[in-house]
């Protein structure tokens, strides 16, 4: 099964009220897009990387093209109408989405992810995290669902068997992981000093590692 991982990295992020894209915002002395690259470059079960961007990140098309990833221009609408717009225009199948604003993830979570989505026999799989594990790291929650009595988010990492994307209703397993890791969505300014912070304990970095 080859699979594609698709990074979203189009929108105008807003929310930060920064005037550096957000793809670009730096956490560990690289921007995010650069931490998200390299690890779906050390995942196993991505076969290829593709970077889905717009108008709105001009900057991050350059940079992506310096580390030699391929870069899709999408129109820039929204997070549902450009992975569509990718995925047909590239006529893809496996698509794992990855949101560009996950600066900790790992290549082990993106293969765990995969694996479980080959393993779950389902049209698509969406990654959720408890709302209690980002509260408890200090970031703000702006949507939560119940399942099986636990308050979830989501990741913003998923698959889907994009041959059939256009489908109104897809058969969707939820997987749950509770790792700081996947928690940290950087949306906000405070987001990124948590993120910062998260990544200065969780790889043992300083400015002198550089």
């Amino acid at each position: 099964m080859g699979v594609t991982a698709l990074v979203m990295a189009g929108g105008k992020g807003t929310r930060m009220k920064l005037q550096e894209e957000k793809p670009l915002l730096k956490v560990g002395g690289k921007p995010m897009i650069e931490h998200i690259l390299n690890a779906l470059k050390n995942a196993s079960k991505v076969d290829e990387i593709v970077v889905a961007v717009s108008k709105h990140t001009p900057k991050t098309a350059r940079t992506v093209k310096k580390l030699s990833v391929k870069i899709l221009e999408t129109p820039g609408k929204d997070f549902i109408s450009d992975t569509k717009y990718a995925v047909k225009r590239l006529e893809l199948s496996t698509v794992v989405t990855v949101s560009a604003d996950l600066p900790l993830l790992s290549g082990e979570i993106v293969d765990r992810v995969i694996e479980s989505y080959e393993q779950c026999g389902k049209t698509a799989l969406a990654v959720v995290v408890p709302a209690e594990t980002r509260e408890r790291l200090g970031l703000k929650v702006d949507y939560v669902f119940e399942m099986r009595g636990r308050q979830l988010v989501p990741a913003g990492l998923n698959v889907i068997d994009a041959r059939r994307i256009d489908e109104a209703e897809l058969e969707e397993e939820k997987l749950v992981i509770d790792m700081e890791e996947i928690a940290v969505n950087v949306n906000r300014p405070e987001d990124l000093e948590i993120a910062e912070r998260l990544f200065k304990r969780l790889f043992r970095w300083s400015p002198s590692n550089q």
